[in-house]
């Protein structure tokens, strides 16, 4: 999803106290609109995290996994067609450490807790069962698709600094991947590279000339398979924490022409654990310090490619599945 700078009217809540029983007038004044949504504006992200993810004494995912979500269920389908049209991504923290089992990759891992692997969890897989369960949903559904691709894949972990991972991304399994669902007729809106490997990353993080020059390769197989440029993928990135000096080498090095959506995330409330949480969420002006962000993307954007949209794709607030304490109050 993105923004513009255009403008249209914008309408302020006033919280008021429960404890008291009073009338208050509300007058919204029309005439001087402040910003403008655009139609992709709301979005939707299907995570990997299996069952087992925990944080905080809690373990929030349950079923909500993109390999273990009820398809089925119709309460979700209805949802999703009313909004109609629902850009959903498909993606989250551990897409850079899922496979598909399409092609050479003969075996198909579940996600395991193993406390020395990415972010504490085995390689998972995505199988072409799976996805095909998974396209009838979008078809039904008529959702717009974003899919966020393993960037890590062939890389190895640095030995000499932590959580650094060196090397040239392989694409043979993403090429695999994209083969199959062109011969199945599936409709991806747009491609995301990696999850979260900007800057200092969230303990794992690739160098910004190393992922400029992998998501050209990127842009060059989905030129290559997708021959017709009107039903062409968009190819998303970096899907990470904005840092100024990663996000202009990044985009110095890639050049024009390849990233089509500069992708950033916004969990502007810290980690989910915070004492000061309500105090955070209950504070206007806490809250519009992440306005300086946006900024900052879209001033990178505008030195390099004007026309090059910023994109917040994936924002929840808190890190970590939420607040334990605020997450399932009203205050959220």
């Amino acid at each position: 999803m993105y923004f513009k700078f255009t403008f249209c009217p914008i309408i302020l809540l006033l919280w008021a106290s429960l404890s008291f029983a009073q009338n208050v007038n509300v007058v919204i004044h029309g005439a001087a609109s402040i910003a403008k949504t655009d139609d992709n504006f709301v979005c939707v992200t299907l995570d990997w995290w299996p069952a087992e993810k925990c944080d905080y004494n809690q373990c929030p995912w349950g079923k909500a996994g993109i390999l273990n979500l009820d398809l089925r269920y119709g309460e979700l389908i209805n949802a999703i067609k009313a909004f109609n049209p629902l850009r959903i991504k498909v993606g989250g923290s551990l897409q850079d450490n899922v496979v598909y089992k399409v092609g050479e990759v003969s075996s198909c891992p579940n996600f395991m807790k193993r406390e020395d692997s990415l972010l504490g969890f085995s390689q998972g897989c995505l199988s072409m069962e799976r996805w095909d369960q998974l396209n009838r949903f979008f078809n039904h559904t008529g959702v717009k698709l974003t899919f966020g691709l393993n960037a890590l894949f062939g890389r190895n972990e640095s030995q000499t600094e932590k959580g650094l991972w060196i090397g040239d991304w392989q694409p043979q399994n993403t090429r695999d991947f994209m083969q199959y669902t062109i011969s199945k007729g599936y409709k991806v809106d747009s491609y995301e590279f990696g999850n979260q490997l900007s800057g200092s990353g969230m303990g794992e993080k690739v160098d910004a000339k190393q992922y400029g020059k992998d998501v050209i390769v990127l842009k060059n197989l989905v030129k290559e398979l997708y021959t017709h440029p009107e039903t062409q993928p968009k190819v998303l990135g970096p899907s990470g924490f904005y840092e100024e000096k990663w996000f202009n080498t990044f985009l110095e090095v890639s050049g024009q022409g390849i990233v089509d959506g500069l992708t950033h995330h916004i969990y502007n409330l810290g980690p989910g654990d915070d004492p000061n949480m309500m105090n955070k969420i209950l504070d206007p002006s806490y809250l519009n310090q992440v306005s300086q962000t946006y900024k900052g993307v879209s001033d990178v954007v505008n030195k390099f490619r004007p026309q090059l949209g910023a994109w917040v794709s994936e924002s929840g607030g808190a890190l970590n599945g939420g607040s334990k304490d605020v997450s399932r109050t009203f205050a959220d």
